[in-house]
């Protein structure tokens, strides 16, 4: 999952940068499937692969949570 991501990436940054850089009808639309690319499927990919496993509960802010914080915060 990791390389796919990371190649996913490369390519996007490189349609979009050649969409900038060279002198093509098809320029904008270079710039438009890396854009679209990037954030509709490699941040979606990278937010899974990053939170699986995890528990969202433990990121939330919670009444359990902030009393936790507080506590913490007592102590030092």
């Amino acid at each position: 999952m990791k390389y796919l991501i990371l190649i996913l990436t490369i390519a996007a940054f490189t349609s979009i940068i050649l969409g900038f850089t060279l002198e093509v009808a098809y320029s904008q639309k270079l710039i438009g499937f890396g854009v679209v690319v990037v954030f509709f499927v490699i941040f979606p990919l990278f937010s899974y692969h990053r939170w699986k496993g995890k528990d969202p509960k433990d990121y939330m802010l919670t009444k359990e949570n902030l009393d936790k914080m507080r506590e913490n915060q007592k102590r030092r």
